[in-house]
């Protein structure tokens, strides 16, 4: 009968074993003396680095691996596998250690997650090493548990995690909504056992039971215990029999107390369990904090029984039995923190994000739910609806059909993402409020932005619209900015966008405003404006004076001739103000930058006084306006001064760019024999004079260094290469590297540019290739320097 029990228990827990996961963060595979198999965390996790600390407790000493987490963007997650089968919980226990590895003495802080649960925060200054245990509602395959770093608190830390399967049906007594909460113990104590903790093989299910003698009724009350087996089939718990063997009991009082401090002010979920080990049956209430929960209770002797209760709103707790026949007796109690599980975004929405990060190219490490625990990047969530969506600065090229499905945006940010063509799948997005599509290529405005009820904000500068703004966009009754600025739009704006209330941006367009008469003669395309220069035309004489007889009479001639040439010298200079003025008007009526006049400029820079920079143009001088802005003012020479549709065309262009790693525009000044262009004075010098200029002798760039002005130049040629920019010669000169730097962003950054030259042009990347693993090469760079406590 013996061998047989024993046999059966030994396949039982085979059985289970078949679900336990064990994990040696950060270090390598063994088996314990009770053949619990540890492995390596290696296979469950693709970021942190390893190491051994060694501590010591009480009378041992320890060496334990852990696993360190120094970038601290983001979560740290564990993908742990679950047999869904035959299962309704699982135990995660995770234990934390610091012991000071890093010799810094100063134990880190971070939360813990599970699924999409926030469930604690881990205050190693508190207790280290810091044991977690949470039972999990099986609903999946495999689960996520994330280390979530807390802004100037540290790195997160980790030694070991456990999975344990669970008796079918456990912990889910008189819970409400059993399948939405994960319990986080508190306690689990066996009462009346005072030598050690008992765990498995005493548990197949290997959860940890405390001793009791730290606890209040150890000093007033009698512990027992026996080896009398009991029948405890009706527990769903299947607590091990070792416990239900020991009891605390009253001896001399009238009640028995349990008094237990907590951590958080929340819902608390109570299990008592009992076991008959008296020969008679005693009977007693429970109270819970001053709260009778069960008023007769009995014990039936060689049998075991349990009670589940549910206290909230508490920070501390209560438990006494109070005596009507015989002694009050518990042979073990358990208390869980409730935590509800958020509501998860709905699949579509889901759906959809994935299918955009698909769409976009890049990596942006979505995984798992998007909204909680923490949002995404890139996102943000009011509960589980996703409600902004911020994707500027990368290359989508058009916005996709699954746009359409993110029902709940109240924010969506493309701007500087490629985009082309007509404005289109957005007219589902009812609840939208703010839209933002500047710095793109869109051509129209398509047919669905009247859909858009709740929009608030719109703002469409810096595309290449063109046409007419349609009237339609009247109909947004919520709008209150419209920006326009920047495009090439013309012709009167509709009236119904003329209302207090909404602000309507048009500055850079040929001609925009809400008078009909002004933009009559304006094409509904953006031409180059004419700036009218008179032509030397031969004049015939108005005036012939008769040649008179005789050498007197060419004398008078000669005076008269003389007379003729000084009037139409008078008369082409005068044509040629007049015409500078109609020019000057012109500009304005199509929204240029500022023009200035010449007695500007030359007050400005207090008389040309203080040259700043010489090329083969002209020269640069620093300037001052009268609002104390400081500008630089190049003027070309007579011989390098272009004609008036180069010159046009150039501050056309200058004026349609606009890039924050590009010296802004400030305007210009056309005279005759006089062509300058104002700029933004940059008093750190330029980008030139740090690498290969005088101040490039003072400090060399290190390697991150390097890599942001090459990431920043690459923006700038990406955003000049598009279609209706015409980019100018931009050069990119590396100085002799000095600082460390990390291999693999080296190589990202050098074979980019190796097939920058290659021979074959079809073969040699686009710029936002370039761009894209630039971005990569600089984001390991960081994460290297981080993790080797460079701070440069």
């Amino acid at each position: 009968r013996k061998l047989k029990d024993a046999l059966l228990v030994r396949f039982g827990f085979a059985q289970w074993l078949l679900g336990f996961l064990s994990l040696s963060c950060g270090g390598s595979s063994y088996t314990t003396a009770y053949n619990i198999s540890w492995v390596s965390d290696n296979d469950y996790i693709q970021t942190g680095n390893t190491s051994t600390v060694t501590y010591t407790d009480g009378a041992s000493s320890s060496s334990v691996p852990i696993r360190f987490f120094p970038d601290s963007r983001g979560r740290q997650c564990y993908k742990l596998p679950v047999r869904k089968k035959d299962l309704s919980s699982v135990l995660i226990r995770a234990k934390f250690v610091y012991r000071n590895y890093d010799s810094q003495n100063q134990p880190p802080a971070f939360r813990v997650s599970l699924g999409r649960r926030i469930t604690s925060t881990v205050d190693l200054r508190t207790n280290d090493p810091w044991i977690e245990e949470l039972v999990w509602p099986v609903n999946n395959d495999a689960l996520l548990l994330c280390l979530l770093a807390v802004k100037g608190r540290g790195i997160p830390v980790i030694s070991s995690l456990e999975v344990r399967p669970l008796p079918l049906g456990s912990y889910r007594n008189s819970l409400e909504s059993s399948s939405n909460i994960i319990l986080r113990r508190s306690y689990r104590i066996n009462s009346g056992y005072t030598n050690g903790t008992i765990r498995y093989p005493s548990d197949p299910f290997d959860r940890i039971w405390d001793p009791d003698q730290s606890f209040a009724p150890f000093h007033a009350s009698s512990s027992l215990s026996t080896l009398t087996r009991f029948s405890s089939s009706n527990i769903t718990e299947s607590p091990p029999a070792s416990v239900l063997q020991t009891a605390r009991v009253l001896s001399r009082k009238d009640s028995l107390s349990y008094t237990l401090s907590l951590d958080t002010l929340g819902d608390y979920y109570i299990i008592l369990y009992f076991g008959g080990i008296l020969s008679n049956s005693p009977s007693f209430s429970v109270t819970i904090n001053n709260e009778v929960k069960h008023s007769d209770y009995t014990v039936t002797s060689s049998e075991a029984g349990t009670l589940y209760f549910t206290q909230k709103r508490i920070s501390d707790l209560n438990i006494t039995f109070e005596k009507i026949k015989f002694n009050p007796q518990v042979n073990a109690l358990e208390v869980y923190e409730i935590l509800q599980i958020p509501p998860e975004a709905s699949s579509t929405t889901v759906s959809a994000l994935k299918v955009i990060e698909q769409f976009s190219g890049q990596d942006l490490g979505w995984q798992d739910d998007p909204c909680t625990p923490l949002p995404w990047n890139h996102i943000e969530c009011e509960g589980s609806r996703v409600t902004s969506l911020f994707l500027s600065e990368i290359n989508l090229r058009s916005i996709s059909p699954t746009f359409g499905d993110l029902l709940d945006l109240k924010t969506l940010d493309l701007h500087n993402t490629s985009l082309t063509g007509a404005i289109q799948n957005v007219g589902s997005l009812q609840h939208l409020q703010k839209l933002n599509l500047s710095f793109n290529q869109l051509k129209s405005f398509g047919s669905e932005l009247e859909d858009l009820a709740s929009l608030e904000v719109l703002d469409l500068q810096n595309n290449s619209l063109q046409g007419s703004v349609p009237e339609t966009l009247g109909k947004l009754k919520k709008l209150r900015l419209l920006n326009l600025e920047n495009n090439n739009l013309v012709g009167p704006l509709p009236q119904s966008l003329n209302r207090t209330g909404l602000e309507v941006r048009t500055t850079g367009n040929p001609c925009l405003s809400f008078s009909s008469l002004s933009c009559n003669n304006v094409s509904s395309t953006m031409d180059t404006p004419q700036v009218i220069i008179p032509i030397n035309k031969k004049h015939k004489k108005q005036n012939r004076i008769a040649i008179l007889l005789g050498v007197s009479g060419g004398v008078l001639f000669a005076t008269a001739l003389i007379f003729v040439i000084m009037s139409i010298c008078t008369r082409r200079q005068r044509n040629k103000e007049r015409d500078i003025t109609r020019a000057h008007l012109k500009m304005q009526n199509w929204n240029t930058s500022r023009i200035f006049s010449h007695r500007e400029i030359k007050s400005a820079t207090r008389n040309f006084k203080e040259v700043i920079g010489r090329g083969s143009f002209g020269s640069v001088y620093h300037g001052k306006l009268p609002d104390g802005k400081q500008v630089a003012v190049k003027v070309r020479f007579d011989r390098t001064q272009l004609g008036a549709e180069s010159f046009i065309n150039e501050v056309q262009l200058l004026s349609q760019i606009r890039h924050q790693n590009l010296v802004s525009f400030e305007g210009f000044c056309y005279e005759p024999k006089r062509q300058v262009l104002v700029y933004e004075y940059l008093p750190g010098g330029s980008l030139a004079d740090h690498l290969y200029g005088s101040r490039s002798k003072r400090l060399s760039l290190n390697w991150v260094s390097r890599l942001k002005v090459a990431v920043d130049a690459a923006k700038v040629s990406e955003y000049t290469a598009r279609p209706n920019l015409q980019a100018g010669a931009f050069e990119i000169v590396d100085d002799t590297l000095k600082d460390t730097f990390d291999p693999e962003s080296m190589r990202k950054a050098a074979s980019i540019a190796i097939r920058c030259v290659g021979r074959d042009a079809s073969s040699r990347p686009s710029i936002a290739q370039v761009l894209t693993q630039l971005k990569e090469a600089y984001s390991i760079q960081l994460s290297y320097l981080a993790a080797s406590a460079h701070t440069d």
